[in-house]
């Protein structure tokens, strides 16, 4: 049985945008990147030797506008089905995040107030709609579509059964994949203790990368020391009062 690989396609810069080719039995999308980035993820994916025609599933991470942008323009151009959580098919729908970001720090206030973050796009309806763990091989890869709440409602990682663990925004790098190799928080979390809950989670299977949506691939033991530091701060924010969550904001 082929090993599954893992192949970064950047969407914008070198790494502040990634989708990624899973290439096991047959290929599959994670993530499909910002508006208008469709021919270019499908260009990359035949630039890695791969008849985009071939590609069996597109697997969107979560509902924001940097990872489902082009989803349905991918799926035309490719034929693939989409595959999302149901928690987060509002937002599918729609095409856009109705919602207001809870953001992180700095940068995130900073972030939360571009247009960026309210752009648009064309909504669509999953092909299939994720509700628990799910496995890929009736999609020609051995890896399973995980659920990882959090970030978003509806987020998912996906965990190859060698150990390569595409976490979307799970977790991230630095200004959005501008610092290289040390662990971070993205601008945003609805839930920061549900997210960090997901990540210590998928830690505990054993990956042996980590591949996310905003930066180079971590090392799995880095990353675990720096959740059980974030878990620290957060204890610190919730004994203070001050952790906002969407389900119960601070007072």
């Amino acid at each position: 049985m082929p090993q599954t690989k893992v192949v970064a396609l950047p969407v914008l810069g070198r790494h502040a945008v990634n989708a990624y080719l899973l290439l096991g039995r047959e290929p599959i999308i994670i993530d499909a990147g910002t508006p208008g980035s469709a021919q270019l993820i499908h260009d990359q994916v035949a630039a890695h030797g791969v008849d985009p025609a071939d590609v069996r599933l597109i697997v969107v991470t979560h509902g924001h506008i940097d990872h489902f942008g082009s989803a349905a323009e991918l799926s035309r151009l490719t034929g693939a089905p989409i595959a999302g959580h149901i928690a987060d098919l509002g937002v599918y729908r729609a095409g856009r995040v109705s919602e207001p970001y809870l953001p992180i720090g700095l940068f995130g206030r900073l972030f939360a107030r571009t247009s960026r973050v309210r752009a648009a796009t064309e909504g669509f309806e999953p092909d299939m709609l994720i509700r628990g763990e799910t496995h890929l091989s009736d999609f020609g890869a051995e890896a399973r579509i995980m659920p990882t709440p959090g970030h978003t409602a509806g987020s998912v990682s996906v965990l190859t059964d060698n150990g390569h663990l595409v976490a979307g925004d799970l977790v991230a790098t630095p200004f959005l994949g501008f610092g290289t190799g040390r662990p971070a928080n993205p601008p945003f979390h609805d839930d920061r203790l549900a997210n960090l809950a997901s990540l210590r989670q998928m830690l505990a299977l054993g990956p042996t990368t980590l591949h996310i949506g905003h930066g180079a691939p971590l090392d799995p033991q880095r990353v675990s020391r720096w959740a059980t530091a974030e878990q620290r701060r957060l204890d610190r924010l919730v004994t203070k009062g001050r952790l906002r969550t969407r389900e119960k904001p601070a007072t």
